[in-house]
């Protein structure tokens, strides 16, 4: 089985951040998944890749 590493999009970390809001009452765990989403997207698209 090959794995096959896919950069975090801006889209993508949309999604994660929405859906972790949703499950927490509107709240971002300040270290959580979301927010590191957040910051490798941020990332990415500062090195160009959509």
């Amino acid at each position: 089985m090959s794995h096959k590493k896919v950069p975090m999009t801006p889209d993508a970390a949309s999604r994660i951040i929405s859906n972790e809001a949703k499950n927490n009452g509107g709240k971002i765990a300040k270290n959580g998944f979301a927010a590191k989403a957040m910051s490798a997207a941020a990332k990415n698209a500062n090195k160009g890749v959509k």
